[in-house]
């Protein structure tokens, strides 16, 4: 009973380690592993949960660490790669800007654990996908039309916006599904048929734009269908 109990935990462990592991690949400006770190852990993150639920195991434990780890890998991470982008173009202070989104990050996740509103629908910009946006960034570097998104400017922009969009009271759309009618979940269907597409099509150049996509869905959803 006891290591069925902490199966749950040992995931959310791991998804810790990967998040430890992509930031030092971050240091050594390997964006190419941080991006396949994000993705594996966001793959524990999802996993964790699934098996808590499927083993009736939760715990308030489980919860915390939960949420620690993702103040890691999806918190600290992502503006820490910012911060090396903005590094890399000399930004000097202004660089410190990135760990806004490791500050609003613990915000979101705090916020997560306490509000009840939360169980169909997520508020504000869930810390995975800004993770996903930020450390898929790199591969649109090779984009010429793109290249404005890695100069100062565009960075802190960056870092501003979606630091506020993490704490914003904008509801957005989770993949959570009580049944699997069309009728209930059309805006679900939506965002993962727009995003196999995306990905089929530009490869790991999608997952930024379907990040995007997928707030603007949101925002798109709950103007038409507004939350009672």
């Amino acid at each position: 009973m006891m290591i069925k109990k902490n199966i749950p935990n040992i995931i959310t462990s791991a998804n810790l380690f990967t998040g430890a592991v992509g930031v030092y690949f971050a240091s050594q400006f390997e964006f190419e592993w941080v991006a396949f770190c994000i993705v594996l852990a966001a793959l524990f993150d999802f996993l964790d949960g699934m098996l808590a639920r499927l083993l009736k195991v939760h715990s308030e434990i489980g919860k915390q660490l939960d949420s620690l780890a993702d103040m890691v890998t999806f918190g600290f991470l992502p503006s820490y790669v910012l911060f090396q982008f903005l590094q890399m173009n000399d930004a000097g202070i202004l660089s410190f800007t990135a760990f806004l989104i490791a500050v609003f990050s613990a915000i979101r996740l705090a916020k997560f654990n306490i509000d009840t509103r939360q169980s169909e629908e997520f508020i504000g910009l869930p810390t995975p996908a800004n993770a996903l946006f930020v450390g898929f960034l790199f591969y649109l570097g090779d984009m010429q039309m793109l290249e404005f998104l890695f100069k100062i400017p565009a960075l802190l922009t960056i870092s501003v916006v979606f630091s506020l969009l993490l704490v914003a009271e904008l509801p957005m759309i989770a993949l959570k599904f009580k049944n699997f009618k069309i009728k209930d979940n059309i805006f679900r269907y939506l965002t993962i048929l727009m995003a196999i597409i995306l990905i089929s099509i530009f490869q790991f150049s999608g997952i930024p734009v379907v990040i995007l996509l997928y707030i603007l869905l949101s925002m798109i959803k709950f103007t038409l269908f507004p939350r009672n």
